[in-house]
């Protein structure tokens, strides 16, 4: 029988990197007394200091701005493919009136 991997939402685990941040508590501390696993905490950690770097961190992000920056790049991604789509359409009609 496999066990179900948990979920957890975005509001939680800032709250834990603000534990550990701002709160000056240990790693294994937080993760025993909120029964979430300390190679979780730790890469909340790193992904929000990933974040905080401006660098885009694995997973989903935690913070509401790289959030917008991963919505923008994914609008982004699909308006370069549109505009491509529309070169080369333009293109075989170009062929077409000629």
């Amino acid at each position: 029988m496999t066990r179900q991997r948990r979920k957890f939402d975005t509001s939680l685990k800032l709250e834990v990197v603000r534990m550990i941040k701002e709160q000056g508590l240990s790693v294994q501390h937080v993760s025993e007394s909120m029964s979430i696993g300390p190679s979780a905490v730790r890469r909340w950690v790193k992904q929000y200091e990933d974040e905080q770097a401006g660098q885009p961190g694995i997973g989903k992000p935690l913070t509401p701005e790289q959030q917008r920056i991963r919505q923008l790049e994914q609008e982004n991604r699909q308006l370069r493919g549109d505009v491509e789509i529309l070169k080369k359409a333009s293109a075989f009609f170009a062929r077409e009136l000629k």
